[in-house]
């Protein structure tokens, strides 16, 4: 782990930094790393808690939602003599490599986004990636995966790609070891329902779309009441703002037009046709 955490007011004094003067800032040197097997592979003052919660395998991965990027995170800042560009708009991104971790040193900091670090939420530092931004992590060993959302800014270290909190790089199964090499995947918000779930590829039905997620909500239990669905069937996804209200997916066109009459003729709404490549 070879973590740097920029608060957002470093963060500013980073681009006021460049554009005056064209150095970064001043950034000290970390202690080197534990060696020991007891210890672990992270810095020797930021390792677990005495008593850390007994439940972390069952926090769940991050959501991905559509939310937009942060004003000032985003912007070209220099650490440790490397200039970096993150991304302006969120663009499909996949990468390996070595994947670090940080934990109890930077808890309750604050990072480049603003937010307080948590090291028990499933959140992760990315040198580029849009800040908020969701990605897929795999550990390559294991083939065990989680979903991160990225809310600051590290790791500075030429190996390694990206750092996660304690919680996700525990999911993940390399808390001892202190790096595991990893995929790193992009997630698009609008390819996930506001439960979490990745949707498949195939023929929805949209009935409805809205700014409030109290409206489509309500506009799905009525169709699942009226249509007797199967939950499992009927889902809000939130993209571009709205929360849509989606049925399927179908195994076909002819499937979902069926549908796409019996919601016309039962609850006199129109719907339609939307597929997911």
């Amino acid at each position: 782990m070879n973590k740097i955490s920029i608060p957002i007011l470093g963060m500013l004094a980073v681009v006021l930094a460049l554009a005056g003067c064209g150095s970064g800032p001043s950034v000290s040197a970390k202690p080197a790393p534990a060696t020991t097997a007891k210890s672990g592979g992270y810095y020797l003052d930021d390792g677990p808690e005495a008593q850390p919660p007994a439940n972390l395998d069952a926090v769940p991965d991050a959501v991905p939602r559509d939310e937009p990027v942060h004003r000032f995170a985003n912007r070209t800042y220099a650490v440790l003599g490397n200039t970096y560009t993150p991304q302006a708009t969120r663009r499909e991104h996949r990468e390996e490599g070595l994947a670090s971790w940080y934990g109890k040193r930077f808890h309750g900091r604050k990072t480049a986004s603003g937010e307080v670090y948590d090291m028990y939420a499933m959140t992760a530092a990315h040198p580029t990636l849009p800040i908020p931004s969701y990605a897929r992590v795999t550990a390559l060993d294991n083939g065990k995966s989680v979903v991160v959302r990225i809310n600051d800014r590290g790791p500075f270290h030429s190996k390694r790609v990206i750092d996660l909190s304690y919680t996700a790089a525990h999911k993940l199964g390399y808390l001892k070891r202190g790096s595991t090499r990893v995929r790193v995947e992009s997630l698009d918000p609008a390819a996930y329902d506001t439960r979490g779930e990745a949707l498949q590829e195939g023929v929805y039905l949209q009935v409805g779309a809205f700014s409030h997620a109290g409206h489509a909500q309500q506009l799905l239990n009525r169709l699942t009441q009226t249509l007797e669905l199967d939950p499992g069937s009927s889902r809000v996804v939130f993209s571009d703002k709205l929360h849509r209200v989606r049925l399927g997916p179908y195994p076909g066109d002819d499937a979902a037009h069926a549908d796409r009459t019996r919601v016309r003729e039962r609850l006199d709404l129109n719907a339609v046709l939307v597929r997911r490549d």
